[in-house]
């Protein structure tokens, strides 16, 4: 949903950074790897630590370069395809290092909260599968636009939750988290909505390379 609507306000701040990034020299490519490292690296050495709010502030710093490299792609004359793909892949890892180190944090508690680290477990696969379902239908050639829970709205809703909670405020890790399991299982049924109720949804596909073919029934004389 913010990755429709959001970018607007956001070029004003990251407009300025990308163009001297881009005058220095510096490749988008290299941003997003940068970006990627230094967020993996804030996660797993903060959060599992207990260092709340500064693991909050210093990931949300770390993956605002996913703003920033896309703006200097296009200050280059446009993305790659490689590019594009390196950002996908790069978000991807990024993301699983902050709930990874959450399931560490709630497993390291006296006693474990496995309900939480459950939880947590729950964001993770269902917003790869919220990712794989829209990468999957755009490579059979149906757009998929929108949904309720998208990588900003996660990120934005994980990292408040971790910085307020880290600040003491009790409970609130606890209800963002539920709140992203909740939504982000609602956006995979919503995604998966958007292309059983497209034009091209029930159009066949061919079969793998080397796969068995079979008559189609009543196709016969």
């Amino acid at each position: 949903m913010l990755s429709v609507h959001g970018r607007g306000p956001a070029a004003v701040i990251i407009e300025p950074i990308a163009r001297v990034l881009h005058k220095m020299g510096i490749t988008p490519n290299a941003v997003t790897v940068f970006g990627t490292l230094m967020a993996i690296g804030f996660a797993l050495w903060l959060i599992p630590s207990g260092h709340h709010f500064a693991a909050a502030v210093l990931i949300g710093l770390t993956v605002a370069t996913d703003m920033v490299d896309g703006t200097m792609a296009r200050m280059r004359g446009g993305g790659t395809r490689f590019g594009a793909t390196l950002d996908a892949t790069c978000d991807r890892l990024s993301d699983g290092a902050i709930f990874g180190a959450l399931v560490l944090w709630f497993g390291l508690q006296e006693p474990a909260n496995v309900v939480m680290m459950s939880v947590c477990l729950v964001i993770l696969v269902a917003s790869q599968v919220t990712s794989y379902v829209k990468a999957r239908a755009e490579a059979s050639g149906i757009k998929v636009v929108g949904g309720l829970i998208e990588r900003p709205e996660r990120l934005i809703i994980s990292l408040v939750a971790v910085g307020i909670g880290g600040l003491g405020v009790p409970h609130i890790l606890a209800w963002g988290l539920w709140i992203l399991a909740a939504g982000s299982l609602y956006t995979v049924v919503e995604r998966l909505l958007i292309v059983a109720r497209s034009d091209a949804a029930s159009q066949t596909i061919a079969a793998p390379e080397g796969a068995r073919e079979f008559p189609v029934e009543g196709s016969e004389g």
